[in-house]
């Protein structure tokens, strides 16, 4: 096997950081104001233009979530096996971006689902890789704040796309409830170019980079998905489980403001708020947890969503729906890249993109039935269930994170 270094080497740094993370930073932002501008409205263009039902929506919301996830075991897996993470990485951002401009003739719910199929297929190519590719590019001491920054960037492009998107249904329709078809033909057409140069930055500025010498040898890995693995992993792994099965499509989230009936202008702009304070937090965040540590982190943030699902629960008033999105955001910043630092730190860099693969899979593959778990709360006992549900997982998984995980 491969002899193991842990030094990463250093170019010219770009705000402190390694030009790879920063460029695989500038490639999710520009991903994300693509995606933000074309997928985020989904919910509201199944219901309100196509007449999907709720548990449609739920249907659609789960699948979205839960097709990249086997792809992203076999996509870290076998980055593992070849040593190759770039080449995945470019591979799945290329398959999302082709598949994005057909939502501009989506005419059928079945039509959106085999569109958003293509793009979490490509999404699921690429995410295990690039993960590993973040770690192996930053040094221990300071993954959590490499993560940190890439997530922060990505998010950045949520704010950017969600901002643009807010300017286009202003000049198209105006104000009013729901979404026209106009307009959301609209955010696909200019959302596809975001995501073009997203896949040029990608070729063209980022390197391939591991933390071992030469190539990762077939032998060198552990043919088992499971095999090599620290049980503290494993155990990881398991509560993420539990928290998953709670945390539905955040389509529901946005359906619930709709619900309550804010306006649209309103949603998207409480979506840009969301990914403002998911922006700013996840930066410190990240380097906190680099001195506190992932585990508390997680907690914390898990403790904060299960407040902010008890507030949509009950929520009645517009303001307070403003609050809740804000809140979100900060728990999305705490948690999204330390729990990924988190997996960095548990396994060893050979396993890094078979763990990725994992961890994005069990969030994955749990997506679709806590989506449809929702979507028939919401339909048959009422659109708070789902809310309460999500909240009283996630302190079951804060709990279990807090007595079973030693750091």
């Amino acid at each position: 096997m491969a002899k193991t270094v842990t030094v990463v080497k250093e170019g010219k740094r770009i705000w402190g950081f390694s030009p790879n993370i920063f460029f695989l930073g500038m490639v999710s932002l520009l991903t994300d104001v693509s995606s933000e501008m074309i997928f985020t409205l989904v919910p509201l263009f199944l219901s309100n233009v196509l007449g999907a039902a709720t548990t449609v929506v739920g249907l659609v919301g789960g699948i979205s979530d839960s097709t990249d996830a086997l792809f992203r075991i076999a996509s870290g897996w076998v980055s593992d096996r070849i040593g190759k993470r770039k080449l995945l990485a470019v591979l799945g951002y290329s398959l999302s971006t082709v598949v994005k401009p057909l939502m501009y003739l989506a005419s059928a719910w079945g039509v959106v689902v085999a569109i958003r199929f293509g793009d979490r297929v490509g999404k699921g190519i690429r995410t295990s890789p690039r993960d590993a590719l973040v770690a192996a590019s930053v040094s221990p001491e300071e993954r959590g704040k490499g993560f940190g920054l890439h997530r922060a960037m990505d998010t950045l492009g949520a704010v950017l796309g969600l901002g643009i998107a807010t300017v286009i249904i202003y000049l198209v329709q105006g104000g009013g409830l729901k979404i026209s078809l106009e307009t959301y033909r609209w955010l696909v057409l200019v959302g596809v170019l975001p995501a073009i140069l997203a896949v040029l930055v990608l070729i063209i500025f980022v390197r391939e980079r591991t933390s071992e010498i030469g190539r990762y040898p077939a032998q060198g890995v552990p043919q088992k998905l499971s095999a090599g693995f620290d049980r503290r992993f494993i155990i990881f792994l398991v509560i993420i489980a539990v928290f998953t099965l709670g945390k539905s499509s955040d389509f529901f989230v946005i359906l619930r403001a709709q619900n309550l009936e804010v306006p649209l202008i309103q949603v998207t702009l409480m979506l840009v708020l969301l990914n403002i304070t998911y922006s700013v937090v996840s930066l410190p965040a990240g380097m906190l947890s680099d001195k506190l540590g992932r585990r508390r982190l997680i907690i914390l943030g898990w403790s904060i969503y299960a407040l902010v699902y008890l507030g949509f629960a009950i929520a009645s008033q517009i303001w307070s729906v403003w609050l809740l999105f804000a809140v979100y955001g900060i728990y999305q910043g705490v948690v999204e890249g330390v729990a990924r630092a988190f997996v960095a730190d548990l396994v060893a860099e050979g396993r890094r993109g078979t763990a990725y693969g994992l961890y994005h899979g069990v969030v994955g593959l749990l997506a679709l039935p806590a989506s449809l778990i929702a979507g028939w709360l919401w339909d048959v006992i009422s659109p708070a269930a789902p809310f309460y549900f999500g909240a009283a997982l996630a302190l079951i998984a804060a709990l279990g994170l807090w007595t079973l995980i030693r750091e």
